[in-house]
Parts: C-alpha cells; sequence; structure tokens
C-alpha cells in the first residue's frame, strides 16, 4: 500500500511561516508583474515542498482478523423452563452465521454461578476478559445470549469500554410467571426466648396478588399467614435455643410458575442466651457441696440461685427465732411463681424432708415436661425413706433406688451407650482401660426404668442416668463424689468436662443433641454429620433449590458419629433429611442473587446497547425451545449497526505491517532538477520580457 508522507527539513512552525511568506510575495509578484510571475511563484512553492521532504511509502501489510465475542449465558435463571435449550440453539446459529462472516474471528465464553461466587451473573466481567488482549480498533462487535438478567451492568457504554456494537439476544417469553419473596429487613441474632422480626414482601408477576406464607423454623412450622403481594409485612419468629436458628418462609406456588427455589427465603438466626437461670438445691452439707457452685459461679452466663437446706422444720433446738440468721426457704415464689423463669433445677444431695409439699413436686414434673431441665445428684439418702423417688418426681426419674448403698474404690466407666453420646464421648481419660482418672469410693444402687446408662460403676450398674420427658430432660448422677475428681484424688479426673457437658446437655445446646443431623457447606461440596446413638442410619435424602433430590448414604467415623459428602451442581438452600431430622446448608449465599429475579426482560440491558449502536430483543419463541435469531451482517462504515431483522458487526480492514519502503521525493537528482529547471525558467521567462520591451 502506498501512501504520502512528510518530514519537514525545519521546525514545522518554521516551515509554515516560510509558506505563508512565499504565498504572500508569490501574489504580489503576480499583481505586479501578471503572468510572468507564475514562474517564479513556481519556484517558491517548489522550494516549500522541499523544505517539507516529502516521501513516498509503501507498507507491507498483512491482513489481521477482527474479533467478535459470543457471552453465553449458563447461569441459573438461564437454566430454568425451556431456555437452556434456547441458549443452545441461538448459540449453535450465531456461530454458524459467524463462520460466513469472512475476516472475522469468533471468541465463546461461557459464564456459569461458579464464576459469580454465588453474587449473580457476571457476563460483563467474563466479556471484558474475553477481548483483553485485542487492540480496541480490532473488535468488531460483542454477542451476549441471556436472559437479560445481568447483576454487573456497567452503568453506561463510557464504562463498558467497548468501542463497536453490542448486541442483546435475550432467551425466556413473554409472558412468565413467578414469585418471589424479598428481604427488607432479617435480624442475624437474637435473644433465646425472645421474638425476633423479619420484614419481607412478596412480588409476584401473573399472579392473583394474594400469597400464602408459611413459617418454619428448624424445619418445624410455627406460622401460616396471608399477605397481600407487594406490600411489606412483619413477621415475628420465636428464638427456640441458643445456637444456629434456621427460620425458612415460603410462599404458595403459582400455576406454571418459571421456578419454586425464590419462593423461600432462609434466615440464620443465631440464637444468644441472655442469661441461664440455675436453681441449685443443696440438701445435707457433704465434703462436694460447693462442686456445683463453684461450677455454676465460674461460668459469667449463668445467674445461680443457690440454697442450702440447714434447718429442717421440725428442728427444735430452742434457738429464739430473732436470733437466727439463717433465710427462709421461699418455696412457693421459687417453685409454683417463678419455675419457669429457670432453665435448670438441680437438687444436690437432697432428702425429702417435708420442706417442698408434694404439690411442688407435682409443679416441677409439669415444669420438666414442658421442656425444663431437672438434674438429681444423689447420695445415700437416694435409697432411704426419705427418696427423691418417694416423691411424684419418681415418675420422671430415669432410676429407682433399689436400697443399696456401695461403699468401695471404684473406677467409673464410659458405658457402650456412653461412648457415642456427646456428654461422655471423647471424655479425656476413657480411651484406655482401666480409665485413667481416679477413683470413686461411693454409689447409689438402682435400676434404670428409662434413658441411657451413658457411665457406669462396680458390677455395670448405673452410675449416671439421661432421659427425655416429654419436651424436657433429666439427669440422674447416682453417686456423690465427683468431687474427689475436682479435689485432685488420685490424680482426679475430667469433672469439668463431664459436669459441663452435662449442664449444657440438660439446657438443650445444640452441640450436645444425642440424635441430630448437621450440614455445612464448604465451596461446592456439601458435608453433612449424622449424630446418633444407633448403629446404622438411614442415608440422607438432598433437596436442591430446582426441587430435584438424591441420597447418599453415611459412612462411620467416631462413635455416635457418621459423615457423607458430596459435591452439588448450583448456588441456594438444600434440603437435607434423614428418618425425622432435618437440616439447611447454603451452598454459596442462603438467599442467592442469581434467583432473586428470574422473569427474563431485554429492556434491562436496552440502554447500553443502543448506546454501542446495537440492541437488545427478544428471540425466544411462546412456545418450544426454537430461537429467531436475525442475521449478522457486516458493516463498514456508519454509527448505526442494528435492524428489525439483522445486527451488524463493524469491520475495520486491520493489518500487521510486514515491511516498509520509503522513497523521498526531493533529494538527490530529482529533487535538485526541479528546483533547477523552476529557476531556469523564471530566468527565460524574465529575460524574454525584457528582449520584447527593448524592441
Amino acid at each position: 500500500m502506498w501512501s504520502l508522507t512528510f518530514a519537514p527539513l525545519v521546525p514545522l512552525p518554521l516551515l509554515i511561516g516560510l509558506a505563508v511568506l512565499a504565498a504572500l510575495a508569490a501574489g504580489a509578484a503576480l499583481v505586479l508583474a501578471g503572468r510572468s510571475a507564475i514562474l517564479r511563484a513556481l519556484a517558491l512553492t517548489v522550494l516549500t515542498i522541499a523544505l517539507a521532504d516529502p516521501s513516498l511509502v509503501f507498507e507491507e501489510r498483512e491482513p489481521v482478523k477482527d474479533v467478535v465475542a459470543v457471552v453465553v449465558d449458563r447461569s441459573g435463571s438461564n437454566r430454568l423452563s425451556d431456555r437452556a435449550a434456547q441458549t443452545q440453539a441461538a448459540q449453535a446459529e450465531v456461530e454458524n452465521q459467524l463462520r460466513g462472516v469472512s475476516g472475522v474471528e469468533t471468541r465463546t465464553v461461557e459464564v456459569t454461578d461458579a464464576q459469580g461466587a454465588g453474587d449473580g451473573t457476571r457476563l460483563f466481567e467474563a466479556l471484558a476478559s474475553s477481548l483483553a488482549d485485542v487492540p480496541s480498533e480490532r473488535v468488531a462487535g460483542a454477542i451476549v445470549i441471556t436472559d437479560g438478567l445481568a447483576h454487573d451492568a456497567p452503568a453506561n457504554a463510557e464504562a463498558l469500554g467497548l468501542r463497536a456494537p453490542l448486541h442483546v439476544l435475550t432467551t425466556g417469553r413473554e409472558r412468565e410467571i413467578d414469585r418471589r419473596i424479598v428481604l427488607v429487613d432479617s435480624p442475624r441474632f437474637g435473644i433465646v426466648g425472645k421474638d425476633q422480626n423479619i420484614r419481607l414482601r412478596v412480588v409476584e408477576k401473573g399472579g392473583p396478588g394474594r400469597a400464602a406464607l408459611t413459617v418454619r423454623r428448624d424445619g418445624e412450622v410455627i406460622a401460616r399467614r396471608e399477605v397481600i403481594a407487594g406490600q411489606t409485612v412483619q413477621v415475628p419468629v420465636r428464638i427456640d435455643r441458643g445456637g444456629p436458628n434456621v427460620v425458612e418462609i415460603e410462599a404458595a406456588p403459582l400455576d406454571n410458575e418459571l421456578t419454586l427455589a425464590n419462593n423461600r427465603a432462609v434466615i440464620t438466626i443465631e440464637g444468644v442466651r441472655d442469661k441461664l437461670r440455675v436453681l441449685l438445691v443443696s440438701g445435707e452439707p457433704h465434703p462436694g457441696e460447693r462442686t456445683w457452685r463453684n461450677l455454676l459461679k465460674a461460668d459469667a452466663n449463668v445467674d445461680l440461685v443457690h440454697f442450702t437446706i440447714l434447718r429442717p422444720p421440725e428442728k427444735q433446738d430452742g434457738t429464739p427465732i430473732n436470733e437466727l440468721s439463717l433465710i427462709a426457704f421461699p418455696t412457693r415464689e421459687l417453685f409454683q411463681v417463678k419455675i419457669k423463669d429457670f432453665d435448670l433445677i438441680i437438687f444436690d444431695r437432697y432428702a425429702n424432708q417435708s420442706i417442698l409439699p408434694l404439690l411442688y413436686f407435682d409443679n416441677i414434673v409439669r415444669y420438666v415436661r414442658e421442656g425444663g431441665a431437672l438434674l438429681v445428684a444423689a447420695g445415700p439418702e437416694y435409697s432411704g425413706s426419705q427418696s427423691l423417688a418417694r416423691t411424684p418426681l419418681g415418675q420422671i426419674l430415669p432410676a429407682q433406688p433399689d436400697g443399696s448403698v456401695i461403699d468401695e474404690a471404684y473406677r467409673a466407666r464410659v458405658s457402650e451407650p456412653g461412648r457415642r453420646h456427646p456428654v461422655t464421648r471423647d471424655l479425656p481419660g476413657a480411651e484406655v482401660e482401666p480409665p485413667r482418672w481416679g477413683e470413686w469410693l461411693r454409689m447409689v444402687g438402682a435400676r434404670a426404668r428409662t434413658g441411657s446408662a451413658v457411665m457406669t460403676g462396680p458390677g455395670e450398674r448405673p452410675l449416671l442416668m439421661l432421659a427425655r420427658e416429654q419436651k424436657g430432660r433429666v439427669a440422674l448422677f447416682l453417686s456423690d463424689h465427683a468431687w474427689l475428681w475436682a479435689r485432685g484424688f488420685r490424680d482426679g479426673g475430667p469433672h469439668l468436662d463431664l459436669l459441663r457437658r452435662l449442664g449444657h446437655w440438660l439446657m438443650k445446646e445444640p452441640d450436645l443433641e444425642e440424635e441430630a443431623l448437621r450440614a455445612v457447606a464448604r465451596g461446592r461440596n456439601l458435608e453433612i454429620e449424622r449424630q446418633t446413638l444407633g448403629d446404622a442410619p438411614a442415608p440422607a435424602t438432598i433437596t436442591a433449590p430446582d426441587g430435584s433430590t438424591r441420597t447418599v448414604p453415611f459412612e462411620p467415623g467416631r462413635p455416635g458419629l457418621f459423615t457423607a459428602r458430596t459435591a452439588t451442581t448450583e448456588f441456594g438452600l438444600h434440603k437435607v433429611t434423614t428418618e425425622n431430622l432435618t437440616a439447611f446448608a447454603s451452598v454459596g449465599p442462603e438467599n442467592p442473587r442469581e434467583l432473586m429475579e428470574v422473569v427474563s426482560d431485554p429492556t434491562h440491558l436496552q440502554a447500553l446497547a443502543e448506546a454501542t449502536g446495537g440492541s437488545s430483543r427478544r428471540i425466544g419463541q411462546e412456545s418450544g425451545s426454537g430461537v429467531s435469531v436475525p442475521r449478522i451482517v457486516p458493516v463498514r462504515s456508519g454509527r448505526q449497526f442494528a435492524g428489525a431483522d439483522w445486527i451488524g458487526l463493524r469491520i475495520s480492514d486491520s493489518g500487521i505491517v510486514r515491511g516498509v519502503q520509503i522513497s523521498p521525493l526531493f533529494i538527490g537528482l530529482i529533487g535538485l532538477a526541479l528546483l533547477f529547471g523552476a529557476l531556469v525558467a523564471g530566468w527565460i521567462g524574465e529575460s524574454g520580457r525584457r528582449f520584447r520591451k527593448e524592441s
């Protein structure tokens, strides 16, 4: 390719000045001397051109192809209904047409949920990455096949940074139906026993304007109500326990709805106990009386109320009442008026001395069955006539005394069920035989009635019994010698681990549930843990956000623990069930942005596309997976790259220079000849004029 270039021999401002002076001189000469001055003007022109040093340049160019980016949306929302098939058909048609356009290179990039890291569809990040190594003048355009729901669209064409047309081909249908829940305000923490308010609204397209809501907490239905679509409503939820409380709010589905995944919103509210209120009643004074008190007072989260019965009512020693410094035991206030305020009631070596009427024991039984917790740390009194087992408490205590008290040294052992129970599993020292801890010297003989004996004494007699009583829990310690471990008797033992776990189990700490199902997402993998006292739990059933189900078997791990691990294919809330247990795990964010709004819309990206000279149009047909892809036309000039049935690509005819040949025009013999010829012609012209005048 030939071209003309200039390399001035003097600075450009000086050259321009000289050219202006030459033009003025030539003009004046023409006015004064007439046509004879034309040769002088020609000489000045030749001199000016010579100073500009013109050259002929021949470039050897190799044509290069322009680049077209084809961005294909494979995200979750574009896999709904027939959109996946429409996308596949559109991609095949676009690539087929581009193969027929000469001088164009196609770069196809697919965008999935994983590329968005749970933050929606990131189409334009993928577009920029695919064209990062291409000069802007070589970009012929970008064709995006999507449902129109991109979550990283730039604010304007300047921010897009594309100097070529953007064409958006939108899948889906015109009249789509969908209902979704939008969270307006959701708490992350809540006080156990208090209500937390969740604010939300139901948004729908193609619905009747009213929706039925179902509210579940940890899989259990706690409320149902009807709401008006578009209005913000407040849903109160009682925080039932410490730790994570998974609240699921579900709107009833519509007929022919695109997806049910966004009909459900999930909020995990961390339950925080304000204060754990514990009532400790000590009976006959004994060396280990302060063991429970010291343990509970060491926990700043425990509000302890402690009474010790030092003086039974029948005791008559002549001491005047006004000289007694004892506080009267407020039986009515504790066991009738405020009994439900306590999270745990402990009787430590308490004997029935007629201080508590039988009516109050009935209140304790009712308190336990309605969700309370009771611990009885028994001594020799449990085997006698004043045993708590002979009161109404006997109907909820897991073991009945057989009348014997064993006074001999023995090592407490974790039973086979205890090795699986979270209270005694992995108790330090229990991993060897005999256990690596000190001996106890006494226990009460008893017959197990219900529950599990997680620790045993001599002769495999039950030592620590745990039982559930309707909604509540009961523990029975058939020895008053746990304090020997605390005092370091014969190297002591893990009293803190044992007693703390026992108290936390009674107060329903989630990590100590003996029958539990837990699920957690780690990246794209779902890890499931099953805690059970049984031998072979049933497989777990996993329900994905799209409603599909599959089962995964458990593999044994530590005693009482079984695990399963499986890969997931999509973001969203996964429901895991086995037997009567339910757990939830959210892969990615709990309420993924990708599935919040799923109705396809070509107008979302229309303004951006038209600002580049491109277009945004729907290609999905009203039925089936067919698409209407416009013609792709190369355009070499103009600012509009779209029509009713076509979309255009900007063709630049770019090339790579492989070699350059430069031929100067005014340097050497050619330049001298032109300049000399112009001067001689001027001289001859002037001489001829003077000769005619003399003649």
